[in-house]
């Protein structure tokens, strides 16, 4: 609260600046905290949660709850918090579901797909923009895996269909040469997505 206002005219009555109490962690153990964070998403439980391009750190949490001072079965808070970017961060979300019905009872399967969601609105909504240094991730079998987009202007068409084998292409006009691509060169985009080519 920064202010107390005069709830009729809504002027105000006293204004509080900030102050500084105390340093809670020292700037090195913060670095080491987002960089374990980061690493969480990139390759560990919290991978569902991982955009490419963007330094998403995250902890997944599951937490068994209790009733009349017994544990219940098969009843948890599954959660998952995030922070984008975690080598600046601008954003924290936290994501908690009560008691996930037909599904694995981890958060990696049931809170981090839906931080996802929220995280890509996130940074459309304040404009976080694409980043290097990300911490590579660890594939595994059922995830998508993103390459980047060769400049193929400028080349034929058979020439450009031969660099872009990881994706599908299409073809607009009829001639032989490249002379518009979308997405740009340099984009990072998933296996198997469209890349289309004006020929000229």
């Amino acid at each position: 609260m920064k202010n107390i206002l005069e709830p009729q005219t809504n002027t105000i009555i006293q204004h509080f600046d900030k102050q500084f109490v105390r340093n809670t962690i020292s700037e090195e153990t913060s670095n080491k905290m987002r960089y374990a964070l980061e690493s969480v998403v990139a390759r560990g439980g919290g991978r569902y949660a991982y955009i490419d391009g963007y330094r998403i750190g995250g902890k997944t949490g599951t937490a068994q709850k209790v009733e009349n001072g017994r544990y219940l079965v098969n009843n948890y808070i599954m959660s998952f918090m995030a922070v984008v970017p975690s080598n600046d961060p601008q954003a924290i979300l936290y994501v908690a579901i009560d008691n996930p019905k037909n599904t694995a009872m981890l958060s990696s399967y049931t809170t981090a797909p839906v931080a996802r969601r929220i995280l890509l609105d996130i940074i459309d909504a304040l404009d976080i923009p694409k980043q290097e240094g990300q911490i590579e991730k660890v594939y595994q079998w059922d995830d998508a895996v993103y390459y980047e987009v060769p400049n193929v202007i400028g080349k034929t068409a058979k020439e450009a269909a031969k660099e872009l084998t990881n994706f599908k292409v299409e073809y607009s006009g009829d001639g032989k040469t490249v002379v518009e691509q979308t997405p740009s060169a340099g984009e990072r985009i998933a296996a198997g997505s469209t890349v289309r080519l004006l020929l000229e």
